[in-house]
């Protein structure tokens, strides 16, 4: 831990000396309080972890593999119930929350997803409506198929809405799954590594749409990346992990520097600019 360094004080002054401002211009739609999770019930995974989602904000979650970003991840989107403490919504305990009520307002991306082979695009999307159907109800009103219709648009995958999911390329497949979450019609949207196995021409088309969802329809993102370059370029907050706990939160154009690289991920890289952007040289 290099809490006691002078890159991490630097970071923490300029939280404080904005923390006034900050709070009012920013909301807090899911918070993070106290929270503890263990897999076995013996060795801990988080420990009294806290955290604030901004409204309107891209937040990035980071760290190497192993420092709990994807268990906090999957507690964050009632994957994982915690041990202690509790992550609210608007307010709301999410455990309290039924699946259907969570799912209206928080829409989640996972990182691995299949789909049968014959699937067309156009019904996987509209698996996106299913938080809003009763019991043997199916996809049908005219709310549903704007709401498809709408997320087909946004993610330009309209021209394929008939193709087999299975026929798509993987740049196409993650633009349908973004879809069919788009179609929930939620303010908030959870990415589990939404850039992985995509080649990089593909990896910023999909952060380009996830900026758009962002700066356009004023959606909340929250995403685990693990391209430290993209998170500097395409996040709002930088929330770095290591051993269970935040190691650093901020700006991430303001917040990394090779201190805190060396404590995120044990390597020293040398932080540079280029065109006035600050990027990190990871060879």
């Amino acid at each position: 831990m290099a809490s006691d360094t002078g890159s991490s004080a630097a970071v923490n002054c300029a939280v404080d000396d904005n923390r006034n401002t900050e709070n009012t211009r920013t909301e807090t739609v899911m918070e993070v309080q106290n929270l503890s999770f263990s897999y076995d019930g013996v060795n801990s995974v988080l420990d009294h972890l806290n955290l604030k989602i901004q409204k309107g904000k891209i937040t990035v979650l980071m760290g190497a593999n192993g420092c709990g970003k994807s268990t906090l991840f999957n507690l964050m989107t009632k994957n994982l119930y915690p041990d202690d403490g509790i992550i609210t919504l608007a307010g709301t305990d999410i455990d309290e929350m039924g699946a259907k009520e969570f799912a209206q307002s928080v829409a989640i991306v996972h990182q691995n997803n299949t789909a049968p082979p014959d699937l067309t695009v156009e019904k996987l999307v509209a698996y996106g409506r299913t938080p809003y159907l009763k019991m043997f109800q199916s996809v049908g009103s005219q709310n549903d198929e704007d709401a498809i219709d709408w997320a087909l648009n946004v993610t330009n995958t309209q021209k394929i809405r008939k193709k087999p999911v299975a026929e798509l390329s993987g740049g196409q497949r993650q633009r349908v799954w973004i879809a069919m979450a788009l179609a929930m019609e939620t303010d908030i949207l959870f990415l589990d590594e939404p850039t992985t196995y995509l080649d990089i021409r593909y990896q910023i088309e999909i952060l380009k749409l996830i900026r758009k969802l962002n700066q356009t329809y004023d959606m909340t993102i929250v995403m685990v990346l693990h391209d430290i370059n993209q998170a500097m370029e395409y996040g709002d907050v930088f929330v770095g992990m290591s051993g269970g706990k935040i190691v650093v939160e901020g700006d991430p154009k303001e917040a990394v520097d090779s201190e805190i690289l060396y404590e995120l991920y044990g390597i020293r890289l040398p932080v540079a600019q280029l065109d006035g952007k600050k990027f990190v040289v990871t060879i």
